[in-house]
């Protein structure tokens, strides 16, 4: 595996790094490989409850994609799926909840990697954009999932004016959950996780499960689907020990079952 992302485990959660800040943490093929290799070890660790996704140093989250000749915008129009939306698919389907740890400027395909996590938090200096029209390009695949969390008019701005916005619009917008001082970044990470590690990891799977499932249903296939969801959940051994837990007043031992 390259040294361009950094994987490690930290207690409960596994933090894939960025490790490319001399170039602002830009997106190569090593990089993309790296995070889809670092998911892929998180689910395949029982003890993970958590992914955080982050940038080395504290310039950069993700600028994008690395526009030096021949690292940017290579594509073998041979296959059907480009490595970039591989990944972004595979996040979606992760089963473990994830941060984006947002410690600087977070451009472009940086934006595609901020949206396919499930929680933000970012530093109060972090700088956002989707600035590809400046380059004579698009932000294709980050639309994708984009528009699914910003409202209509936002996004056409942000794509079609190329101009980048702070931490706070971007809070405002629904792209990060919470923003603070660069110095406390560390410790929200840890406190936003921490919140996530102690839950139970079956309700947390199924749960994310019934939330890709529902996106595009209307009201009355959303609660049929959901109702049916909630029976098979009842049944888990976590949804019992979840019960027994509350009535003995005591902790729960999550079996992950």
């Amino acid at each position: 595996m390259s040294d361009a992302v950094l994987l490690q485990t930290k207690g409960a959660a596994f933090w894939i790094t960025i490790n490319r800040p001399d170039k602002r943490n830009a997106l190569n093929a090593e990089v993309v490989a790296g995070i889809r290799a670092g998911y892929a070890q998180a689910h395949a660790n029982p003890d993970v409850r958590v992914i955080v996704l982050t940038g080395a140093g504290d310039k950069a989250f993700c600028a994008g994609g690395d526009l030096q000749p021949d690292k940017g915008f290579v594509f073998d129009f041979a296959q059907p799926n480009v490595p970039y939306a591989d990944m972004l698919r595979e996040a979606h389907q992760a089963k473990l909840p994830s941060i984006a740890r947002v410690n600087g400027v977070c451009m472009a395909g940086g934006m595609g990697l901020l949206c396919m996590t499930d929680l933000a938090v970012c530093a109060d200096d972090a700088l956002f954009g989707l600035p590809e029209v400046k380059v004579g390009v698009f932000p294709m695949q980050v639309m994708s999932l984009l528009q699914r969390q910003v409202p209509k008019r936002l996004v056409r701005e942000w794509v079609l004016s190329g101009e980048p916005f702070g931490a706070h619009e971007a809070q405002a917008a629904g792209l990060v959950n919470h923003v603070v001082h660069a110095a406390e970044l560390d410790a929200k990470t840890d406190w936003l996780v921490g919140r996530l590690a102690d839950k139970s990891p079956t309700a947390v799977r199924r749960g994310k499960y019934a939330l890709r499932a529902i996106e595009d249903m209307g009201f009355e296939e959303s609660l049929a689907y959901t109702e049916s969801q909630i029976a098979l959940l009842a049944q888990t051994e976590d949804a019992k020990e979840g019960l027994a837990a509350f009535n003995e007043k005591r902790k729960p031992v999550w079996t992950g079952r």
